[in-house]
């Protein structure tokens, strides 16, 4: 029994034994395990970290390269020239009115904010615009500007409480010049803002942005639950940042790995960049509309898309508005949907009540406001291409580094806008006139320029001036006819000892060598001969033959020489038909031609830009003044007395009859077979060149008195043209010819020309009126009866 005992005894300590041994084992596999699972969870935790770390990196580099230098395709903002108001100018009140609502003022009672202007009783008061011109910033002005008749009598600046000489304006912005990118915006910083802008951005958008680092996981949550309640998408969790970060970074993917990328890079950013530098990207970035094929971004653009004023003009309603189209531009888009906007606004405007941003008064009158929006021309794409695409070149010559062009850089040129627009209907209604009864459509172009500046102030490039394509006033290079007969009068009367304004030229047929070696033999319009003609009847009667004799006479060379000195790049083949002009040019070429005509022989480049600065205000570039005389004065002078008399006496004196005491000068031009018809012309200030033609150069049958002529004629009506007025250079005086001989003559004699001449190298009058030699009574009055009797 006790031996069984012992035995069952031992029997369960070895079997317990074993238990405890299995269990320990047990123990050990289960610990080795968990440490094995421990050591694994911390090694990937590391390389988790690591490698997360290493995306936290890689995502910090793309923002810092996001945000650093130029964050956004920026279009160039093209700018108008200032009007520029002087004591004494001839200006009407209502063409500076028209002129500030251009510039979008807004017309009030009494005129006490920026951007407002009052008119009563010939006095105008007008809360000038702060605007940073190249030359420096100019402050707020509260400008007083009355009239006396015509002419502006005083200029008196209540800022400053003292009166000025002359003001100018703020530039008009025409137009933002894209690139490759299909957003368009316009920057603007918190200091050239209301400061409610950003306090209702935040209260409406996110609440806490000035608390949270990037995100906000209470609003992620509270967002997540109130979708899940609605079925649908009903609430938003991103914070600001999150947004900035999508529309600057992201796709617009739904999915859980990119709405986590969202948020450390929100976080990134957060930790990165102060919280205005957050607020005023977003300013700049957020979308707010679509004009045509362009995105509006930023509050800079959509102030003026919307209401058509700078960002820091917008009222209290207008904030409300940008802010609510936030939300849902389309859904939202005011123009389109005016009531669901204006409910969203309103609902903005309560935001701010609640808030104490606004009072109960001002809540209550808001809310009974309605939208008030402009018409959104302002930012109408595609105005003036003509002259645009001028711009475009030579910003392309200064801007050689396409990003700086995409910088936000503001271009100051020279169009002046009224001018443009009058040439632009000068052109469209005459050649409508033209047109009627005639097969071969009619096209056009049209140069204007300032004569003493090189400046261009328009441009048309087609008879449909909004048309984006060839621009022929640029690039449409025709054969200018009569037009470069100047330059062969030039080139004679730039030699004063044998050539004068009476100067005989021969009228008789010619035969001439061409090129090729074919006869060549010109005839004049009428097919008639004269025998002879003084110089200035050649050039006002625009003769051809006597125009080839004198430049054969004055050499091929010579004339040539005369062409490129009057600013003529282009090669020319020096044969005799080039007299004639047998050699094409553009309207633009062909202007500057008339431009250093104008301004005495004094060549200065066209040019349509001026200055450019950076989106901070620093100059970048600034037309260098420059000018060279090219051609004699004196010989100018003669020359252009000659395109006057054209004016009145010649081919184009339907200006003399249009314009009475208006002087002015210029020159038609027709080619063969009536296929181009071509005027330049000038009044004190400006040189106009019109082209008028077909571009499949069929014939038209229009002179250039009959097309070109009109388009400037009904141009210059339009404006106010100043009558020419050019002193008399050194050696220069009326001195008199005989009209058949060319020789000099004394005062008063029947049929002789007076005319302007360099007296230094005239020979003294031979004859006087009788025919007997000068002086010949002063001796014979000194002699006694005897001797003038018997000698």
């Amino acid at each position: 029994m006790a031996k069984r005992q012992s035995k069952n005894t031992s029997a369960a300590s070895k079997t317990t034994s074993k238990g405890k041994s299995s269990r320990s084992a047990s123990n050990n596999e289960k610990n080795g395990k968990r440490r094995w699972l421990f050591s694994a969870f911390w090694r990937l935790s590391l390389v988790g970290l690591v490698v997360f770390a290493a995306y936290a990196f890689y995502l910090d580099a793309q923002i810092k390269k996001g945000f650093s230098g130029n964050k956004w395709e920026v279009p160039a903002q093209i700018f108008a020239r200032p009007l520029r108001l002087s004591k004494g100018e001839e200006i009407t009140p209502q063409e500076v009115i028209d002129e500030l609502n251009l510039l979008g003022y807004r017309r009030v009672a009494f005129a006490n904010d920026s951007g407002e202007f009052s008119y009563q009783n010939r006095v105008l008061t007008v809360q000038r615009r702060a605007f940073q011109f190249p030359e420096g910033a100019e402050p707020l002005r509260h400008l007083v500007v009355s009239w006396n008749g015509a002419r502006v009598s005083e200029i008196y600046d209540k800022t400053q409480e003292r009166e000025f000489g002359s003001v100018r304006l703020e530039p008009w912005l025409v137009t933002r010049m894209t690139s490759g990118s299909r957003e368009d915006r316009m920057l603007v910083s918190l200091d050239t803002i209301p400061e409610l802008l950003p306090k209702a951005l935040t209260l409406v958008e996110d609440r806490n942005f000035y608390n949270h680092h990037g995100v906000a996981p209470l609003s992620i949550i509270r967002a997540l639950l109130a979708n899940i309640a609605a079925g649908r998408t009903v609430q938003g969790g991103s914070t600001l940042t999150q947004q900035l970060v999508k529309n600057m970074f992201l796709t617009r993917e739904r999915s859980l790995v990119r709405k986590a990328k969202e948020a450390i890079m929100a976080v990134i950013i957060d930790a990165r960049y102060s919280k205005s530098e957050i607020i005023e990207a977003y300013l700049n970035e957020v979308f707010l509309a679509q004009n045509g094929d362009m995105a509006v971004h930023g509050f800079g653009l959509a102030s003026y898309f919307y209401f058509d004023r700078p960002a820091n003009e917008l009222s209290v309603p207008e904030i409300a508005t940008l802010v609510a189209i936030i939300k849902g531009p389309s859904y939202y888009n005011p123009r389109k949907y005016a009531e669901r906007a204006k409910e969203r606004r309103d609902l903005v405007l309560r935001v701010l009540f609640d808030e104490n941003e606004i009072g109960r008064e001002e809540y209550e009158r808001y809310i009974n406001t309605p939208l008030g929006l402009a018409s959104g021309a302002s930012l109408a794409s595609g105005k003036h291409p003509a002259f645009m695409e001028q711009v475009r070149r030579e910003l392309d010559e200064i801007l050689a580094e396409p990003s700086l062009r995409d910088s936000g850089v503001k271009v100051f040129t020279t169009l002046d806008i009224v001018a443009q627009r009058r040439a632009e209907r000068a052109m469209s209604s005459t050649l409508d006139s033209l047109q009627k009864d005639r097969k071969a459509t009619l096209q056009g172009a049209m140069v204007i320029t300032d004569s003493a500046s090189g400046e261009v102030r328009a441009i048309v490039g087609d008879r449909n001036v909004s048309y984006n394509g060839f621009n022929r006033a640029l690039d449409a290079r025709r054969p200018i006819g009569s037009l470069v007969k100047p330059a062969v009068y030039l080139s004679a009367l730039e030699d004063p000892t044998q050539f004068n304004l009476a100067t005989p030229l021969e009228d008789k047929p010619i035969t001439l060598e061409s090129k090729n070696g074919k006869p060549w033999s010109p005839k004049n319009y009428d097919k008639e001969f004269r025998g002879q003609v003084p110089l200035l009847q050649g050039l006002t009667e625009s003769l051809n033959i006597p125009t080839v004799n004198l430049g054969m006479q004055v050499g091929l060379d010579t004339l040539a020489d005369t062409i490129e000195r009057l600013g003529v790049k282009s090669p020319l083949d020096e044969v005799p038909s080039m007299t004639l002009g047998a050699f094409e040019l553009t309207p633009f070429a062909t202007n500057q031609m008339y431009q250093t005509l104008s301004n005495d022989g004094r060549y200065i480049p066209l040019h349509t830009v001026t200055s450019v600065v950076t989106a901070e205000n620093a100059l970048l570039w600034r037309k260098a003044e420059f000018f060279s005389q090219r051609v004699d004065e004196a010989a100018t002078y003669l020359l252009n007395y000659a395109l006057y008399k054209v004016t009145t006496e010649g081919t184009a004196k339907r200006i003399g009859a249009t314009f009475g005491k208006i002087n002015m000068a210029g020159k038609t031009g027709t080619t063969d077979d009536y296929r181009d018809s071509w005027f330049s012309g000038f009044d004190r200030n400006h040189v106009v060149t019109v082209w008028v033609g077909n571009d499949d150069n069929k014939t038209v049958n229009l002179t250039g008195a009959g097309g070109a002529l009109p388009v400037f004629i009904n141009y210059m009506k339009s404006q106010a043209p100043k009558s020419l007025s050019r002193r008399f250079p050194k050696g220069l005086g009326i001195a008199h010819f005989d009209a058949k001989t060319g020789a000099v003559v004394v005062a008063g004699c029947a049929g002789s020309l007076s005319v302007p001449a360099i007296l230094d190298v005239l020979p003294t009058p031979e004859q006087d009126c009788s025919g007997r030699p000068v002086g010949s009574d002063e001796k014979n009055k000194k002699k006694s009866w005897w001797e003038r009797i018997f000698g």
